[in-house]
């Protein structure tokens, strides 16, 4: 019989934004994300660790990018890069095709983060929906950043809203 594997644990996501200082200030005040480094600026050299491996990920000839790291209050990371002579021209919506298409964070009182976000610029992208109507108090809808990037919010853990069965009548 093969070895189980144990499950790993999730570091971090990187997401493209137009502006690094407005994505920095919408996911910081309207998220409560942590600032662990301020926008920096990475040269494409190698005669640093990063610059070395950016060039390793992203090729030659981009010149420089800005960066910004934030952690949620679980402790997952989340990298900002904003490019210099980027299309700000936001994600298209494909979830139908191959590739990451949301991520998810819980809050509890997910009707005034819903309204924060679209505040700040975001939209709703449909009505907050009970998973189990009149049994649990289980909600969730898909919301967009004012950069187009298309995010999910639970009231209640991920292991809490599946556990019960949610798509089992």
């Amino acid at each position: 019989m093969p070895k189980k594997t144990y499950p790993k644990s999730f570091s971090h996501i990187g997401i493209t934004v137009p502006d690094i200082g407005k994505a920095v200030t919408f996911y910081e005040e309207v998220m409560g994300w942590y600032v662990i480094m301020p926008p920096s600026e990475v040269l494409e050299e190698n005669d640093t660790a990063i610059g070395q491996m950016c060039i390793d990920v992203f090729g030659s000839n981009w010149g420089s990018f800005e960066i910004a790291h934030m952690s949620t209050s679980d402790g997952i990371g989340v990298e900002l890069f904003s490019f210099p002579n980027m299309s700000d021209e936001k994600p298209e919506f494909s979830p139908f095709k191959t590739g990451l298409f949301h991520f998810c964070v819980q809050d509890p009182e997910i009707e005034k983060l819903t309204d924060k976000i679209v505040a700040y610029g975001g939209k709703q992208r449909m009505p907050i929906r009970e998973y189990y109507p009149n049994d649990k108090p289980y909600k969730m809808v898909y919301v967009e950043d004012p950069f187009g990037i298309i995010f999910e919010i639970y009231t209640h853990s991920y292991e809490l809203t599946y556990s019960s069965g949610a798509y089992q009548k």
